[in-house]
């Protein structure tokens, strides 16, 4: 028996609310869509890909800040990082750091066939390496790698971002687990998360404020 929206709504108000905010936004390009498929496909956990919402958000703040030159840890499938592209101008780029090599031929394969690709540089390795061999500043940063190391990543790029640039921490919310009060001692992600947006509250050297989207996605700008 076919469900009215009304009842689906009370099976599910989340995902028909969530449904309804992707139906009224700007619609992803088709390679998008594509990258999409192939990472549900042949990806072990692509819920950590960024929807078609936080894309879309991530691409108008780049076009919003007028961003040139961006960084991003935690590559995954290369969705996030063609997302930010699309919104650089001609002359953009963004390095992009991803530590599994086994997903290097996967990310290079969807750059390749994106007509914003040619933007992205690919790095492979451990990121607190790689940010130091990357020249130069940034205008804005994406962190989503190691949760456990948030805040190592934070105390790399702060120095090196533009004055009234942005640094976006994704999975700030952590499934709700930052509101256990006291995580497990082996929960080292938890407590990591915990501690980070701690710290971030109290920075004074930036503006911040934790989007609740998606697990949770902090956005923090850089005093001028």
């Amino acid at each position: 028996m076919k469900l009215s929206q009304a009842e689906k709504y009370a099976q599910d108000p989340n995902r028909q609310i969530d449904e309804y905010i992707e139906q009224h936004s700007e619609p992803q390009p088709e390679y998008l869509d594509n990258v999409v498929r192939e990472t549900h496909l042949q990806m072990i956990n692509p819920r950590m890909m960024s929807g078609h919402l936080q894309g879309r958000i991530l691409k108008l703040l780049v076009e919003m800040t007028h961003a040139h030159r961006i960084i991003e840890l935690g590559t995954y499938s290369g969705y996030s990082a063609l997302c930010m592209a699309e919104g650089l101008p001609s002359d953009g780029e963004l390095h992009t750091i991803e530590i599994d090599d086994e997903l290097e031929d996967f990310i290079r394969k969807q750059l390749q066939s994106a007509p914003h690709g040619n933007k992205v540089h690919l790095h492979i390795g451990n990121a607190v390496d790689i940010i130091p061999q990357i020249e130069d500043n940034f205008d804005l940063a994406f962190i989503d790698a190691d949760k456990r190391l948030y805040q190592q990543y934070y105390d790399m790029l702060l120095p090196r971002m533009n004055p009234g640039g942005i640094i976006l921490a994704d999975n700030t919310l952590w499934d709700g687990k930052v509101l256990i009060e006291q995580p497990a001692h082996n929960d080292h992600q938890t407590i990591a998360i915990k501690a980070f947006n701690d710290f971030i509250a109290t920075d004074t050297r930036v503006e911040k404020v934790i989007l609740p989207l998606r697990d949770g996605l902090t956005l923090i700008r850089v005093k001028q």
